[in-house]
């Protein structure tokens, strides 16, 4: 049987969202750590929580997006691009679709300013166990 370029093309890409990205298939290297491999710190479960009850509909579980958002836990949301105050600013504000075709982030009136610190130390996490940064 013959398969297209553009077959083999999207097989590829397939993997590699199953995978996790190309780094994780280097020679010698191991998957990426996420939060389904590893437990989740006692002093993250909060921020677990509030992320799971108040983002994870769109930016899903373990932050890795969902065809509602984005993934989080990707590096256009790493802290030299996007720091703390801008997750801050995006819960209470929302945001304008500016990286991604989502729309728009409403406004979550349903967290605090300090759900959103727990929320951002829990995403942090995710970043690093990701190699992210």
């Amino acid at each position: 049987m013959k398969t297209s370029k553009t077959s083999r093309i999207c097989c590829w890409a397939l993997l590699l969202c199953v995978v996790g990205a190309a780094p994780a298939c280097s020679q010698g290297e191991s998957a990426p750590k996420t939060a389904a491999t590893i437990a989740v710190p006692a002093e993250l479960q909060a921020g677990e929580g509030k992320f799971a009850a108040n983002c994870s509909a769109c930016h899903g579980k373990g932050g890795v997006g969902t065809s509602q958002g984005p993934p989080l836990v990707h590096k256009i949301y790493e802290p030299n691009h996007h720091g703390d105050p801008a997750f801050q600013r995006a819960a209470a504000n929302g945001v304008k679709a500016h990286h991604w075709e989502f729309g728009n982030m409403p406004k979550i009136d349903a967290v605090t300013p300090e759900d959103v610190d727990q929320i951002i130390k829990y995403v942090r996490w995710l970043q690093k166990q990701a190699g992210i940064f």
